[in-house]
């Protein structure tokens, strides 16, 4: 069969070129915003007298229920066609005859599809930032539960100061803060309309591409039409920030797969999101975080992938730009799937506060509070640090831990060394006193839950 742009070709393509240019099975996804971008374009034509009234409100009616049937199923998209445009069109003209032809007018299929693009991932943006909304109502939750539960701070993965399981919980949550802002930032350079920029210069008629934008719900139009169609900044975008939640989804993976593991046994993953080996029976395998860590890379290939697409493009639209939905689409959908598995990992995980608080008591983490209590009593950070050093080379040389040191044996480092030095290094007192904004301490966690719970549907 002719295509629909034949003219200065036959039309007529090879089966295997028809195949490898048709871009139908995917970008059928965008079915519905192809369908509402051109009952907007069909309102502009007769708002301008460039069809008539009739014209194009049978237009607009021959679209809505193309629209309603593919919603019902009762209508199915013939994947043998060129891509989503020609299927709607053709299937148009098919139903209202010539008039059918006529929706095409003042657009081409390079401004078609910019706008397709950009309401798609307009709707993909605010799904994922309603779904971090949720997997951060669950941390501040969990955070809430575990706010008192002290547990060993690592660096370079060695026990380092005392601080909650809430406050490290917390410091996840601010990330996806972080995750939600980007994505408010990005929906702002997409909600931008090309329609109305052509092919790449424009049209001869008297269009109204304000009208038009605003009837979809844009609150801009581009104000060059060589950019227009050619713009694709805001997939690159769009893509990086999916790149930065799968990020920050991957380390916490990593935690939970550690904190799961017997050798820390801090949490336990529900039965519902982990799974049993095939030969060992004691195993319990926590193969859901495995496969976020694992679909981060994915996501980080989509990311190269449109960045190389476009790296050495010329303008206007290249059919190179074709390769831009697959990496968006995967991208979004792999985190939409990520976050809602992560979500109901999170409410229902349990901590085993024994363990973490048992953790804590070893590897010297208050040695930073005896320093610290030291530098209170007068002495410079420096000295403080050296003598607090000392005694723990001394305790790992003789298996005892600070705590257990006599006042006596205290004072042969110092005899500024009181009583009061055991509530200074008691692991509540540590984490209790470390009130500086954004610290471990009880009400500093709960004010972050409070902050992250107020600001986190911005």
């Amino acid at each position: 069969m002719a295509k629909m742009w034949a003219g200065r070709t036959s039309g007529l393509t090879d089966k295997i070129a028809d195949d490898f240019n048709s871009s139908i099975s995917f970008d059928s996804k965008m079915y519905r915003q192809d369908i509402l971008g051109s009952m907007a374009h069909a309102s502009m034509l007769g708002y301008k007298n460039i069809i008539t009234k009739e014209e194009s409100d049978k237009l607009i009616d021959g679209l809505q229920t193309i629209l309603t049937d593919l919603e019902s199923g009762s209508l199915a998209i013939d994947l043998s066609a060129e891509d989503i445009h020609m299927f709607v069109e053709q299937v148009l003209t098919e139903r209202i005859g010539e008039t059918g032809k006529k929706l095409h007018t003042a657009r081409s299929r390079n401004d078609q599809v910019a706008l397709d693009f950009r309401m798609y991932l307009k709707d993909q943006i605010t799904t994922i930032k309603g779904l971090l909304v949720q997997l951060n109502k669950a941390l501040c939750e969990k955070a809430k539960e575990y706010a008192f539960a002290i547990m060993p701070g690592y660096t370079h993965l060695q026990r380092a100061q005392p601080i909650t399981f809430g406050h490290h919980l917390m410091a996840y949550a601010f990330m996806f803060l972080r995750d939600i802002d980007r994505l408010t930032d990005c929906y702002k350079r997409t909600d931008v309309s090309p329609i109305g920029s052509c092919a790449l210069a424009g049209t001869t008629f008297d269009t109204d591409r304000v009208y038009e934008a605003e009837k979809l719900g844009f609150s801009e139009v581009c104000l060059n039409s060589l950019d227009g169609v050619s713009d694709r900044d805001f997939t690159v975008e769009f893509i990086s920030a999916c790149s930065l939640i799968m990020m920050h989804l991957s380390r916490f993976s990593e935690e939970m797969i550690l904190w799961s593991s017997w050798e820390f046994k801090f949490i336990e993953l529900s039965d519902d999101y982990t799974t049993g080996s095939s030969i060992m029976p004691q195993k319990k395998n926590p193969d859901m975080a495995e496969l976020v860590r694992g679909k981060t890379g994915r996501v980080y290939g989509d990311l190269m992938s449109i960045l190389t697409v476009l790296k050495g493009l010329p303008l206007a639209y290249n059919k190179d730009m074709q390769e831009d939905k697959e990496c968006a689409f995967d991208a979004s959908e792999t985190v939409i799937a990520c976050i809602t598995i992560f979500e109901k990992m999170i409410k229902t995980m349990t901590a085993n506060t024994e363990n973490m608080k048992n953790a804590a008591s070893k590897g010297f983490i208050n040695a930073t509070d005896l320093a610290d209590y030291l530098v209170g009593k007068g002495l410079p950070f420096r000295s403080a640090y050296k003598i607090s050093g000392s005694i723990v080379k001394d305790c790992i040389k003789n298996n005892k831990i600070l705590e257990e040191l006599t006042l006596g044996e205290y004072k042969s480092y110092s005899d500024l060394i009181e009583e009061d030095v055991y509530n200074a290094i008691d692991l509540k007192t540590c984490v209790e006193k470390r009130i500086s904004l954004g610290g471990t301490s009880f009400n500093s966690v709960l004010s972050q839950i409070e902050y992250v719970t107020k600001n986190g549907a911005k």
